[in-house]
């Protein structure tokens, strides 16, 4: 995988007052911007060519990555005048990427998972890191059994926020704001979608408190990779 695209147009409503001059991607955790962890794994697994969507104080986000070549990287940005939602934004920032699959990372998430060994197997639209369901999403969103994610069934999983897709999966959209959900359901119904269930660290840095655990956490001991 040589190329990424980081989501960070969110407003991070849940995460006020701190989001109403930050950008959610830019709070910081262990002593540095929660997107910049993901900017040095992907790095390190060998993707250089990074594509992140922006819309609520995306300046900012600009001003503090830059071009990316501090940290080895390209980095490139999709603005949005006003959020597209997930698919949305994604099928925006197509023609930044070179037509083939991608991996893409939700800014506001923290994970020690190796970017590095995801694949998509040919012929298939997408492929979806899932975990545990956590206190807070106790219904999980997807089912896997035999290295394949469908809609319904169980044992059920919480997607991840981390994935890689194929330009493919977005045939037939058209510009504005839509979710991902659905063109990944349909994608399912064809037993499109592959996933895998990822044991390792994992958290969704949707409440202040989640900001402040991870931080701790951070602090107390160095991650490394599982």
């Amino acid at each position: 995988m040589k190329q990424a695209m980081i989501l960070a147009a969110g407003r991070g409503e849940r995460m006020r007052p701190l989001t109403d001059h930050t950008p959610k991607p830019l709070l910081r955790a262990g002593g540095k911007p929660l997107i910049l962890y993901h900017i040095e794994r992907l790095v390190a697994a060998g993707v250089r060519e990074i594509v992140i969507n922006h819309a609520h104080l995306g300046q900012c986000i600009e001003a503090a990555l830059g071009d990316g070549s501090r940290w080895g990287a390209r980095v490139r940005y999709s603005p949005e005048a006003e959020a597209l939602e997930t698919g949305g934004g994604i099928f925006q920032a197509l023609p930044l990427l070179d037509g083939g699959p991608f991996l893409v990372v939700n800014g506001d998430i923290w994970t020690e998972l190796a970017f590095a060994r995801l694949r998509l197997a040919d012929g298939l639209l997408a492929h979806l890191v899932l975990v545990d369901n956590p206190p807070h999403h106790p219904a999980g969103d997807f089912a896997l059994a035999q290295g394949r994610v469908s809609a319904r069934g169980v044992p059920r999983y919480t997607y991840s926020g981390v994935g890689v897709y194929h330009p493919e999966l977005f045939r037939g959209c058209t510009a504005g704001a839509f979710p991902l959900a659905p063109l990944l359901r349909t994608a399912m119904a064809r037993d499109l979608v592959s996933g895998e269930r990822y044991p390792g660290r994992w958290l969704d840095i949707g409440t202040p408190e989640r900001l402040q655990a991870l931080d701790r956490m951070l602090r107390r001991k160095e991650p490394k990779d599982p």
